[in-house]
């Protein structure tokens, strides 16, 4: 059904998740992606030899930047949510689209590093290596980023708000035993 279809009669509009879910849901979507990007990696060794100068390392961060945005723009593209997102009952729409568009899915994908980019860029910039003071400064970048749905009329994250996108929560699926004969 796209998204901007008018619920069915006696159905209610799908309602935006809640923030804690979709917290819970990105702590699943973790592992999950920890798991793509261990293959990912594997991979990249096996065809560079395990090369260690810095152009292969700093290669092998271009190359998961692009793995991890091809999995959820794909995702995103295919069905409106990854695994992890379906597992919490969570899709992404992108209203008056029946699908999410390329473009939209990317714009999402670079907007969502905001999540961690502004921490990693005062880290760099600051010279901060100790693990501790980056885990602090990760920490208070996502707890602002979390922030910005609190501050949204209809609790969306900033990176959906600048896509044009909305998470919303789907039904629960209707089991076999609890239909009536």
């Amino acid at each position: 059904m796209p998204a901007t279809e008018p619920p069915q009669a006696g159905l209610p509009a799908p309602g935006t998740p809640t923030i804690k879910r979709r917290l819970a849901a990105m702590v699943y979507e973790f592992f999950l992606l920890f798991a793509v990007e261990m293959l990912a990696v594997l991979l990249y060794l096996l065809i560079t030899g395990n090369r260690q100068e810095a152009l292969f390392q700093h290669g092998l961060k271009v190359y998961l930047f692009v793995v991890t945005g091809l999995y959820f723009t794909w995702c995103w593209r295919d069905s409106g949510h990854t695994l992890a997102m379906k597992t919490w009952r969570i899709k992404l729409v992108k209203p008056g689209h029946a699908r999410l568009p390329w473009r939209v899915a990317i714009v999402r994908y670079l907007a969502a590093w905001g999540w961690f980019a502004p921490a990693l860029i005062v880290c760099a910039v600051s010279g901060l290596h100790a693990k501790a003071g980056i885990a602090g400064a990760l920490a208070l970048g996502i707890a602002a980023w979390a922030a910005t749905a609190w501050f949204d009329r209809d609790r969306q994250f900033l990176h959906d708000r600048l896509a044009g996108t909305r998470q919303i929560l789907l039904p629960k699926p209707v089991r076999s035993k609890d239909k009536q004969p």
